[in-house]
């Protein structure tokens, strides 16, 4: 851009030169290529350790060849030169049934051996029962004032979660008077089955997803009704199945439903929208078709897999003093109760603030210097949180150490400012001309961030709350600083429990354990496992981004 000066002479850049352009373009190019590949060759070494891929017999790897690597690889190559579209398709439906594989092994994990199927499905009901409540509500919108739905909406969970006087009252001395529903169905003299309660939870909310997913396909809620129905039935063959190939029912429904089901509805109801890319589908067939075929052979010729460490045993096994019966079981669950936290005590805070400053806060001297501590607070370094967990919660607030509800504190403060900053980002990047619409059809601010503003900003919002959970998954500066406990042999079991988590465990085991046998077995597959996680995750939010930036 040029200016121009009042003598009227014009004040330009200077010379532009296209080679050094082209220089240094070649040279940021060559840097960052350099940081992959020195990535890549540091995991590589890490997972060589973990899986030791060259000591499977050579009938394993042709085994696998010719029923699954050729296979892709021919498909993959013809819809590369036919149709790339359709290779994104199939391979989008390889990557969701894997993520959704972890996942469910997560969910298995806190309904088997952390919440007893019973607490869960009482606390699925006294959630449901309000939800209903506000749905209809919600149909008298213009009948009941803000305030009025706010109070009685807080008093309908309160009253069905806890009862009166619930947790209050017990603070104050004030003898039960009411149950809530929680506790009544507790209390039932009959219960069903835990694979039926299982189902029931799980299948109902896979069931929402898969009715809505089907509605908006078919544009029928008639159509929505009956998809919802199939999931919940397929949840349900699932559990019915698990017995007939040595798994426990409650496991079946739980990868059933959280896995199988919603990948078999995203491939179907691509078959449905995207004619052009069906084709797409025969590579995701081929690819998990020939993985269970190579499986199958392999079990049957007898050849011999990789001897890794990254096997059930690792993934089900508690800490132990030798590197070969290690496992890492106790810190996977201590993870997942501690996004579960960071996410319940981060999300509604850093979205709530991320409003406030964009839609309400003026324009002066305070917020500004409020937008500047944010920015700051996102780049320091976590043990400082860690430190300012420790005197909050535990010195000040006098709370034990290295429990579930100290460590999700803790982390949650840590990326509460990367989650209000990327909320911000969300809810700036919605047109102006989406608020004046609003404004125009007489609807208030609250109406217009409500109805037009946060659905907008949503999945911006919600990319940059996973991207955060990833980062705090692999925190250890944090949990070291309030006292979280490096081994643990038992899951936690609520709030109060101590707690482990993985990068705390792989720290130990390098550390607390320094050995030969730890450095090359445990530790880089400790690794490996957190990578796969770390990657899972970031992978959702990835998918989340490109979805909404291509439907925008």
């Amino acid at each position: 851009m040029a200016t121009e000066r009042e003598s009227g002479q014009v004040q330009s850049f200077g010379q532009v030169s296209r080679t050094v352009g082209t220089v240094f373009r070649y040279l940021l190019m060559a840097a960052t290529m350099f940081g992959i590949v020195t990535l890549g060759v540091l995991l590589v070494y890490v997972a060589n350790d973990a899986i030791q891929p060259l000591t499977a017999d050579p009938g394993w790897y042709l085994v696998f060849f010719l029923t699954l690597v050729l296979p892709a690889t021919l498909v993959g190559g013809y819809l590369a030169l036919r149709r790339v579209s359709a290779l994104k398709l199939g391979t989008m439906v390889v990557g969701m049934l894997v993520v959704t594989l972890m996942f469910s092994g997560g969910v298995a994990i806190v309904f088997v051996d952390i919440i007893p199927p019973l607490v869960g499905f009482s606390y699925a009901v006294a959630l449901a029962l309000p939800v209903a409540a506000v749905v209809v509500l919600t149909k008298y919108d213009r009948h009941i004032g803000f305030t009025a739905r706010l109070v009685s909406t807080a008093a309908l969970f309160y009253l069905s979660l806890f009862g009166l006087p619930g947790p209050v009252g017990e603070a104050l001395g004030i003898p039960p008077l009411l149950h809530g529903v929680a506790g009544v169905v507790r209390s039932a003299p009959f219960v069903p089955l835990d694979w039926i309660m299982v189902t029931l939870v799980v299948g109902s909310v896979v069931a929402v997803a898969v009715g809505r997913y089907a509605a908006g396909i078919f544009e029928s809620t008639r159509a929505g009704v009956y998809a919802g129905v199939a999931a919940i039935a397929a949840t349900a063959a699932g559990a019915l199945a698990g017995p007939f190939v040595g798994i426990d029912p409650v496991s079946t429904a739980i990868v059933t439903g959280v896995a199988l089901v919603p990948t078999a509805t995203y491939a179907g109801g691509a078959a449905v929208v995207r004619e052009e890319d069906r084709l797409g589908l025969l590579f995701a067939a081929v690819v998990i078709g020939g993985s269970l075929l190579g499986a199958a052979a392999v079990d049957v010729l007898g050849f011999a897999g990789p001897q890794s460490w990254v096997d059930w045993q690792f993934l089900t096994s508690a800490h132990s003093g030798t590197a070969e019966n290690a496992g890492l079981y106790p810190a996977i669950g201590g993870s997942i109760l501690l996004m579960c936290t960071v996410a319940a005590l981060s999300f509604p805070l850093g979205v709530g603030a991320a409003v406030y400053l964009e839609e309400y806060a003026p324009n002066n001297a305070l917020t500004r210097f409020i937008d500047v501590n944010i920015s700051n607070l996102a780049g320091v370094p976590s043990v400082v949180y860690g430190l300012l967990g420790l005197g909050v919660f535990v010195t000040y607030l006098n709370r034990p150490t290295g429990t579930v509800l100290i460590g999700g504190a803790t982390l949650a403060l840590l990326i509460l400012p990367i989650v209000i900053i990327s909320a911000r980002e969300a809810i700036r990047s919605v047109p102006s001309d989406m608020r004046q619409a609003s404004y125009g059809m007489g609807a208030t601010r609250w109406q217009t961030i409500k109805n037009v503003v946060l659905p907008e900003a949503f999945p911006g919002i919600l990319t940059g709350t996973i991207l955060a959970l990833g980062r705090a998954i692999g925190e250890t500066a944090p949990l070291i600083m309030i006292g979280a406990p490096n081994v643990l042999f038992n899951l936690p079991t609520d709030l109060t429990s101590k707690v482990s988590a993985m990068p705390l465990q792989v720290y130990a085991w390098s550390s607390l354990f320094a050995s030969e046998d730890f450095y090359t077995k445990a530790v880089p597959a400790g690794v490996v496992v957190l990578l796969a996680v770390l990657l899972a995750m970031n992978s959702i939010a990835i998918v989340l981004r490109n979805k909404y930036e291509s439907e925008s």
